[in-house]
């Protein structure tokens, strides 16, 4: 039987919150979305490199609103502040078409990486 890692979404409201207990909390991935997909990917933590595993996100509908366009933007302006320069017309676009409730939520980009991993079943309840 495969390990199952759990992700309730009673237990936080925003990104950071998240990013502080996903999986076992044993790796502090601190909210860089490319170190969660090596996370996912295995060799950190609880999760051995290309084992299978399905993670069951209890109170998805939570976090899917928690994670809107709102908090998109919050995560937005933090890269906007830390990218490279090169990067901040995109990021800055970006930000524009959260502010109109248009593009991809953080819970999309999330929900997108976890599923792009083809180790993980994804169970949203």
């Amino acid at each position: 039987m495969n390990k199952v890692f759990i992700i309730d979404g009673d237990k936080f409201s925003n990104f950071k919150g998240f990013s502080d207990i996903v999986l076992s909390g044993k790796y502090n991935w601190q909210g860089n979305l490319d170190a969660f997909d090596d996370i996912l990917f295995g060799g950190f933590g609880d999760i051995e490199y290309e084992e299978q595993y399905t993670i069951i996100w209890r109170n998805s509908a939570k976090s899917k609103e928690d994670f809107g366009y709102s908090e998109t933007i919050v995560k937005l302006n933090e890269n906007l502040n830390n990218c490279h320069q090169s990067n901040e017309e995109k990021v800055i676009q970006e930000i524009k078409d959260a502010e109109i409730n248009k593009g991809p939520t953080i819970f999309d980009w999330i929900e997108e990486i976890i599923l792009d991993n083809e180790n993980v079943t994804l169970i949203l309840e």
